[in-house]
């Protein structure tokens, strides 16, 4: 008989902190962790998130003389009210103040771990099925204007291996699309130089193939010809991108690479690690691109998720409009 394999997400220093739980409670975390991993295949920061969350309420409500699975629709409504402000109890220090999204999330959770405890049969009751899910706005995505687009894109020499790579990185992430995750993680048997696409394993182990420009094609040649073996030397590695180490690049690599060349491109902009990506999807949907298609190159499950950008699309169109219609 075949054991499922772990979930992701659990860190030496996470199962460190999981320890200071209830036994009992760890217990039926880890047990729900590993059904949504294995049902939803939900992403491991998605899960640690879960984790988290849960364990500061176990430890609240064992504050409270009160456990995980036995908790009442009163106990999660005092736990918010708890978490709203700084306070601090007897016996629980003050926690960092819920915003809306934290609060959004922390319901989403109890609703989805409460729910699980009914289908298991581990209780007949489900006290988060009447938690009220706090109002958000959409925070709409940091973008750039093509003309920032292409300043950004030709800030790295390319006179070097690092030049080289950097400007690979940025042309492929703002052809592509892709997520920075998806970009530093990219294997070699990932690419296909000859038909321009890329082979790409997103949130939830989904597979995605998207098409990539000529400029993207020719700035990955030039890095893999002429810069990736002066950083990798004698060794051997699967990465497409590597530090000047030779090692895999990390997420805070392409963040303090991003902010330093845009920076030498005139950008004072706040940026994201994803501007570029923000920036593929605008650029798409300006052009008059299907919404649809978008998602799918997004690698975006719902297409909710791909509607936002049809807000910053709006907002660029109405102030064109204003800026140049004679009447506006």
């Amino acid at each position: 008989m075949n054991t499922p394999k772990k979930n992701p997400g659990t860190s030496p220093r996470k199962a460190a902190r999981a320890s200071t739980l209830h036994p009992d409670d760890h217990a039926d975390i880890e047990r729900f962790a590993d059904h949504l991993w294995l049902e939803f295949g939900l992403a491991k920061n998605s899960l640690s998130a879960y984790r988290s969350d849960l364990a500061l309420l176990s430890r609240w409500l064992r504050a409270q003389r009160q456990s995980l699975d036995g908790a009442q629709s009163g106990d999660l409504k005092a736990y918010l009210a708890y978490r709203a402000t700084r306070s601090s109890t007897k016996t629980m220090p003050a926690q960092a103040p819920f915003s809306a999204r934290s609060q959004a999330r922390f319901v989403t959770v109890c609703r989805r771990y409460y729910g699980w405890l009914v289908r298991e049969r581990i209780r007949k009751d489900d006290p988060a099925a009447h938690l009220e899910m706090p109002r958000i706005g959409r925070a709409l995505p940091k973008t750039l204007s093509v003309d920032q687009v292409d300043r950004l894109l030709t800030a790295p020499a390319a006179t070097d291996a690092l030049g080289l790579r950097d400007r690979a990185m940025l042309e492929l992430m703002y052809a592509s699309g892709l997520r920075v995750s998806e970009l530093v993680r990219l294997r070699h048997d990932e690419i296909n130089l000859e038909h321009g696409v890329v082979r790409l394993i997103g949130k939830g182990g989904k597979e995605r193939l998207v098409p990539t420009g000529e400029a993207a094609i020719d700035a990955l040649r030039a890095w893999l010809r002429h810069g990736r073996g002066e950083l990798l030397g004698s060794e051997s590695a699967d990465w497409v991108f590597l530090t000047r180490r030779g090692e895999v690049m990390t997420r805070q690599n392409f963040w303090l690479l991003i902010k330093r060349h845009a920076v030498a491109a005139g950008i004072h902009s706040a940026l994201s690690p994803h501007t570029l990506r923000h920036a593929f999807a605008t650029h798409l949907l300006e052009r008059g691109a299907d919404l649809r298609a978008v998602q799918t190159l997004l690698g975006h499950a719902d297409l909710s998720t791909t509607q936002i950008y049809t807000h910053v699309a709006r907002a660029r169109l109405k102030e064109i409009h204003a800026k140049h219609h004679p009447r506006a």
